[in-house]
């Protein structure tokens, strides 16, 4: 048996980037949506957090906070704080799709083996804020694959190697009821012009066509790619206005215990949603660019 047919199933969804304009005001609107958010983090090279964690996977809202401390791409470099600062100068919204890993050298070797871009991993630390109010150290190693026909996206690996300092069963527990991350909608032209770079980055196998578009299925999770027509059926809405045309994420679908407890407390909470074939939609508009749909589970 080759490392490739142990190592890929085990690539699933891990998180989402979400880039906002104010994370302040972006964590007064997860938490009126039910959300229970970490303290806010920050990293040396620019950029600011506040995290939903769910089973397993977790959404990343992020601000760019110190745009004097970003440092460029460079030939082998990808810099996520760059990236999400021209990403930032238009929109806000999903910037980023990230897999977890167990070896970021292994990804990224295998993502250039498949002829995806070849950069060099990135390893950092920072500091984490317990629910208790202590700080512990948590480290993370990323594989970036940035594909050339996605100039609005991009996916990367994470590699964590401190796990049991990150996830919190307080962090976990979610007003709204969320438990998982169940989706992540991409709007194509052409959703089958998606499926080798999908294919590069799960198993082969993982990618199908179906009647609504192109399918990726992960260990947990899943991306859906879709026209917008198509998108417009399952969530209700057309695209962000500031969407640009290329492949780019535009939803997120997310499993809660009890559907009817998650419409309460956006009733008691005044949040607009309406429904759709994903769910509970609120729309992008009143979610810093990313529509969110709430599904049972």
């Amino acid at each position: 048996m080759t490392r490739e047919t142990i190592y890929l199933p085990d690539r699933g969804l891990d998180h989402l980037v979400l880039a906002v304009a104010a994370l302040e005001r972006a964590q007064e609107t997860y938490a009126q949506l039910g959300f229970t958010l970490t303290p806010r983090a920050e990293h040396s090279w620019g950029t600011a957090n506040q995290l939903v964690q769910l089973q397993g996977s977790f959404l990343e809202v992020l601000e760019v906070a110190a745009p004097e401390k970003l440092f460029p791409h460079g030939g082998r470099t990808f810099s996520f704080g760059a990236f999400l600062n021209d990403y930032s100068k238009h929109r806000e919204g999903c910037a980023m799709v990230v897999f977890e890993s167990h070896d970021a050298r292994a990804d990224r070797d295998q993502f250039a083996q498949r002829g995806l871009p070849d950069l060099d991993p990135f390893d950092f630390e920072r500091q984490a804020k317990l629910p208790d109010g202590s700080s512990v150290r948590v480290a993370f190693s990323l594989a970036f694959a940035p594909p050339p026909e996605m100039p609005d996206a991009a996916f990367f690996t994470c590699q964590q190697h401190a796990p049991e300092y990150f996830w919190k069963p307080d962090y976990q527990k979610h007003p709204n009821g969320a438990k998982t991350l169940e989706e992540v909608a991409i709007i194509a032209k052409d959703p089958d012009s998606l499926r080798p770079i999908l294919e590069k980055l799960q198993a082969p196998e993982a990618v199908h066509s179906d009647p609504d578009g192109l399918t990726c299925e992960t260990m947990r999770g899943r991306i859906r790619v879709m026209t917008l027509d198509n998108y417009q059926l399952w969530y209700g809405e057309g695209a962000a206005s500031s969407a640009p045309a290329t492949p780019h994420f535009a939803a997120m679908r997310i499993g809660v215990a009890d559907i009817q407890a998650t419409q309460a407390l956006l009733d008691q909470q005044n949040v607009h949603y309406h429904w759709a074939r994903a769910g509970l939609i609120v729309p992008s508009l009143s979610v810093h660019g990313c529509c969110l749909a709430f599904a049972q589970i």
